[in-house]
């Protein structure tokens, strides 16, 4: 059996990957909170952990993994919009739900097993409180209940790498009367009758944030499993919170066993933010006619525990590639592929590279050069299929998309008006001139207005690419 290696964030070091259970390994991801539209960088870690999903269940079977990933459907940041909009908080959070499922699915996403939402298993984190209070690891004042830090103070801090004395002295937090430390964090907080609540033994209120995840993740997955993933952004406090809580409710589990973090993601080298004017949704990608897997590619190009830069060079680099990927697929692969076959005709090689920390960008150099053997091969031929087994393998499912089909209407429309073929002639007339000036000024023309030219001893070719722009060819008539 293959062997996994991931950094675990607990122990800063790279581990073989040893499952609970081989039958039934286990992986809890935190989700988006349901209130508005998923920036791209909401998309890195829904990506990158849709890998490692990929990767477990090759390695150990497609029944043998549980993948669980929530969905924040209580959060005060949903009451604020359902104030400001005049909408229910349940129309918000179904309508976000929605659109977050339907943006990663055009990303290559598959769906996890479980896909909690936190208003379920409110009576879950309500036992779990109680039970924290009863072991002394939390209290009640002033309607709130806290996690008393003092009580895991040996171990608080160890996933992030800080001590509570360096936490406390560089806190900016907000430190209520009530709180006995000024780290201790909620775990339960009072609701007035205009926000959402339910009965509990401290009155009518609703859970903190930390508090959903450990009570989620216990009901689905037990006392220990396996992988607990997120954005590094999450490490502290939200992960550090869950550990603590988590070993205090249940300390005959371990929690989570493995650790990983991804990095964040950067907009041509600065950090995303609607400041700076570089802040965008997955959606409104995908509404600019740029396809999800164009993402997926530029994502799984950068191994995820570096940031990730997305520029435009490295979109328009991706769509080139698969455009010629979709151009293989049209001339040289006859009939889809199974499922039995894609397992069995997966490159062991970009097996390996993902099994290596999820070394993504070393699996995409491996398939290209899966694809250049690909592409010289018979129509049909072992290395066609193996190769589209492993960009299936990878999720990119449907090269096939609108965007294509988009360009081909575009590119017959064009054709009729005879201009490409002109330009074509008349780059072929200077070349017989031999001059070679005008010959690269056409070329060169043609390339800027998004026109794949190929030259040969033979004429001329042209075909337009993913970013044709009509009016560029203007100044070449």
């Amino acid at each position: 059996m293959t062997t996994i290696k991931l950094h675990n964030t607990r122990t800063r070091q790279k581990e073989d990957f040893a499952p609970l259970d081989p039958d039934n390994v286990r992986m809890y991801v935190c989700g988006p909170t349901v209130y508005d539209r998923a920036h791209l960088g909401n998309a890195r870690p829904v990506v990158v952990f849709d890998v490692l999903y990929r990767l477990l269940r090759h390695v150990y079977g497609t029944e043998h993994v549980t993948y669980v990933r929530n969905f924040t459907d209580v959060d005060d940041k949903i009451n604020a919009r359902a104030a400001e909009s005049g909408r229910s908080i349940g129309q918000i959070t179904a309508e976000t739900t929605q659109w977050f499922l339907d943006d990663m699915a055009a990303l290559g996403a598959l769906e996890p097993d479980h896909m909690p939402r936190a208003t379920q298993y409110i009576p879950q984190m309500v036992a779990m409180i109680e039970g924290l209070i009863a072991k002394g690891h939390a209290y009640e004042a002033e309607g709130h209940v806290l996690f008393a830090v003092d009580s895991w103070r040996e171990h608080y801090g160890k996933l992030s790498g800080r001590s509570v004395d360096d936490m406390i002295a560089g806190a900016r937090v907000e430190v209520a009367p009530y709180k006995r430390n000024p780290m201790d964090f909620v775990l339960w907080k009072p609701s007035s009758d205009d926000l959402p609540g339910w009965d509990s033994p401290w009155g009518r209120g609703r859970p903190g944030w930390h508090i959903e995840c450990s009570a989620m993740a216990h009901e689905l997955l037990g006392d220990s499993f396996d992988i607990h993933g997120g954005g590094n952004d999450l490490m502290f406090p939200h992960h550090e919170n869950e550990i603590a809580q988590s070993c205090c409710a249940h300390p005959e589990g371990q929690f989570a066993r493995y650790w990983l973090h991804n990095e964040m993601l950067q907009v041509e080298g600065k950090k995303m933010s609607k400041s700076l004017g570089n802040f965008f949704t997955v959606h409104d990608l995908l509404e600019q006619d740029i396809v999800g897997e164009v993402i997926r590619f530029v994502f799984l190009s950068t191994h995820y525990r570096k940031p990730m830069d997305w520029t435009d060079k490295k979109r328009a680099d991706a769509v080139r590639t698969i455009t010629q990927w979709r151009k293989l697929k049209e001339a040289g692969l006859k009939t889809d592929l199974k499922d039995d076959e894609v397992v069995n005709l997966v490159d062991s090689e970009v097996v390996a590279a993902l099994s290596d920390d999820l070394n993504t960008s070393l699996a995409m150099t491996k398939l290209n050069d899966l694809f250049t053997k690909a592409k010289m091969s018979e129509i049909d031929s072992q290395q066609v299929r193996a190769f589209f087994a492993t960009i299936k393998f990878l999720g990119f499912e449907n090269l096939d998309t609108e965007r294509s089909k988009r360009r081909k209407a575009v590119q017959s429309a064009f054709d009729s008006s005879g201009l490409l073929d002109d330009v074509c002639r008349r780059i072929e007339d200077a070349r017989l001139k031999k001059d070679f000036e005008t010959s690269d000024r056409l070329r060169d023309g043609l390339v800027a207005a998004g026109v794949l030219v190929n030259i040969t001893k033979d004429g001329v070719t042209r075909e337009l690419g993913p970013d044709f722009d009509p009016a560029k060819l203007e100044a070449l008539k």
